[in-house]
């Protein structure tokens, strides 16, 4: 050997400890997306998910489709589903009613979010007899049964918050109401997350707080996303999209390099479990699970096992 070489880190190399992933999925409005999000699901679910979530419509506009589908993950796919649960428009006692229909139907994980203002409104206003916040829903769904509990965390801020410290004063009120998990809303900038956790710990909030993830193929879309959450989106991300917009295969290319560079530094700093946003599309996803090393299992999909 050269005696000028020098050790380099192994090209893509996966982690060398096993990652544990999920899911969200969103309920679908049309027909020929609903049998889009059905192929999602039997593509991803090979790979063996800790849990895949089905959000809920702002206002609660998707509550019976989102219903639905957890129940049918759960009995026809056979995969552990976390149902997203809110605060708006609703009465605490329909609230719990539907909490309550969840533990019946075998549902025993719910991700409690105060939720987004209903279609027409900007501004969120708590139901005159609703529970008025997260850590509120929190502590009456633990009244109804043992759920397991994940509730949202803002690395950058929710932008409705006070400050950075009252937002992190907010997770930790539904940390203490019962939460046991927390899932980050979607982030580009890895030592902010690790920031976010170093302050979360010194706060006394030791419950996982597990990344969220995005893959991203729509520059403006993101941007659009980003103005509702918080999230910064990065020049040098306007500059990989740059020339990019009737090029949708580069674009995937693109996404599916940042997302895993994202996890893989996220990873080698000793994090285990990644949530992906996957917007109903399941070959960014794969791909980047298939990087980081999460393989998918022999045996095809339950839908095809089944016909």
């Amino acid at each position: 050997m050269p005696e000028n070489s020098r050790t380099l880190p192994t090209i893509a190399a996966a982690p060398q400890f096993p990652l544990n992933v999920s899911f969200e999925f969103f309920p679908p409005k049309t027909e020929k997306a609903e049998a889009s999000l059905w192929q999602t699901v039997d593509r991803l679910q090979p790979l063996d998910p800790a849990f895949v979530s089905v959000t809920y419509g702002a206002g609660g506009s998707t509550r019976s489709r989102t219903h639905d589908i957890v129940r049918r993950i759960t009995h026809e796919r056979g995969m552990r589903a976390a149902a997203h649960l809110t605060c708006v428009g609703a009465s605490r006692e329909e609230v719990e009613e539907v909490a309550r229909d969840y533990w019946a139907a075998g549902i025993k994980h719910i991700v409690a979010l105060r939720g987004d203002p209903p279609e027409g409104e900007d501004r969120y206003t708590p139901h005159p007899d609703g529970f008025v916040y997260a850590a509120d829903l929190v502590a009456g769904l633990r009244k109804v049964a043992d759920f397991e509990i994940s509730v949202a965390a803002y690395p950058e801020t929710h932008p409705e918050a006070a400050s950075a410290d009252a937002d992190l004063d907010n997770l930790k009120r539904k940390v203490d109401a019962g939460a046991g998990c927390a899932i980050t809303q979607f982030f580009f900038d890895v030592d902010c997350y690790f920031r976010f956790v170093d302050r979360a710990r010194a706060a006394g909030i030791d419950v996982p707080i597990v990344p969220g993830i995005l893959p991203v193929t729509n520059y403006a879309q993101v941007c659009r996303f980003s103005a509702m959450c918080g999230a910064a989106v990065p020049s040098w991300m306007a500059d990989l999209f740059d020339g990019m917009d009737d090029d949708p295969e580069t674009r995937k290319l693109i996404a599916a390099t940042v997302a895993a560079e994202q996890c893989r530094a996220l990873a080698a700093e000793g994090v285990t479990d990644f949530h992906f946003y996957t917007l109903n599309r399941a070959d960014l996803t794969f791909a980047i699970c298939h990087i980081l090393g999460v393989r998918a299992r022999p045996g095809p999909p339950a839908a095809e096992a089944e016909a």
